[in-house]
């Protein structure tokens, strides 16, 4: 499968969420069998007034490959010299933001505030498009309103430019990421255009992603805060979508990915820093979980990746023990839902 001239081994997508989709998570989700990782929505201002802080979100390796980096922006002409900057750094894709409906970015007339200015619109996709040489991609909503009409309009404005595939989370700006994603707005997508379709948007287990592909007819799934906890559901869903039988969580892989998780993080952002922010990161991968509160309260206080990877053996023996005594090993309907 491919986005572009990109080869993708796996019609999975790891979408782009804010403060979660760093480089040792996208690692992670990589190694669980996701076909395409993005960055963290990045600033195109920032990038072009050279943010040290930003620029340290271009940071990659070859692990992760390919990789998709989103920029965000309502300036034809700096959104074309951050892609210029993205495309120096490595990244195998540019993708740019449509979506997004925090106040503060619609209020710059970026992301989702692009979709009510068509022309607007059309001039940042042309400008990107023309800036670089590697396939350019969009993330959009449903639009400002339930019809999806703004979806399928921005769609068509997207493959006139030359845009190489489009990712859809079909709820309005006004829902965030409240209430249910209308799949039927991917469909009729789908059905408007013939370049790529990402479906995204309430995938929590292997069956929804089947389900989304069978409605909707989508090239690739997009899979967003479902992962955040739980990496193997790329693993779970390409056994699936290969008619191979979707095996049992393995609790030790569901462990060895926290540690795992944990010792990246350290390499790229430094004990300190890492152990801050495994403390809510962790708690992700134990929702619902027996005991899991008491896991909670004491990662709370993690100052070094030491305590912290003991921490998570020893509710891993916790876990084991209540699971061998109760006979009730997590199966993967099991886990999905906890997670």
């Amino acid at each position: 499968m491919k986005v572009g001239t990109v080869k993708i081994d796996s019609p999975l997508i790891m979408a782009p969420l804010a403060g979660i989709t760093n480089l040792p998570f996208r690692i992670i989700v990589k190694e669980a069998g996701c076909g395409l990782v993005y960055s963290e929505m990045i600033s195109s201002y920032a990038l072009v007034y050279k943010s040290k802080k930003t620029f340290e979100m271009l940071t990659s390796c070859k692990a992760e490959k390919p990789l998709s980096v989103q920029i965000f922006g309502a300036d034809p002409f700096i959104m074309a010299r951050a892609a210029s900057i993205v495309e120096a750094s490595g990244a195998d894709i540019i993708d740019i933001n449509f979506g997004c409906s925090v106040k503060k970015i619609l209020k710059s007339g970026s992301g989702a505030a692009l979709m009510k200015q068509t022309d607007k619109a059309r001039a940042v996709m042309a400008a990107v498009k023309n800036a670089v040489s590697i396939p350019v991609t969009i993330k959009i909503r449903s639009g400002w309103t339930r019809d999806g009409y703004q979806a399928k309009e921005i769609a068509k404005i997207a493959q006139d430019c030359g845009i190489s595939a489009i990712a859809i989370h079909p709820r309005t700006v006004s829902q965030g990421f409240k209430g249910f994603a209308d799949w039927n707005i991917i469909t009729a997508v789908r059905k408007s255009v013939s370049i790529p379709i990402i479906g995204n948007g309430d995938i929590i287990t292997y069956k929804d992603a089947l389900d989304m592909i069978k409605i909707t007819k989508a090239d690739f799934i997009m899979i967003g805060r479902a992962a955040i906890g739980n990496p193997l559901i790329f693993t779970a869903i390409n056994s699936a979508l290969k008619k191979e039988e979707v095996e049992p969580v393995n609790i030790d892989k569901h462990f060895d990915i926290m540690i795992k998780y944990f010792t990246e993080s350290v390499k790229y952002l430094g004990e300190t820093k890492a152990s801050r922010m495994m403390r809510s990161r962790l708690c992700k991968f134990v929702k619902g979980m027996p005991y899991g509160a008491d896991f909670k309260e004491r990662v709370k206080h993690i100052v070094s990746e030491k305590e912290g990877i003991e921490i998570v053996e020893a509710y891993r023996k916790i876990l084991k023990k209540y699971n061998k005594e109760n006979s009730n090993n997590f199966n993967i309907d099991k886990i999905e839902a906890l997670l």
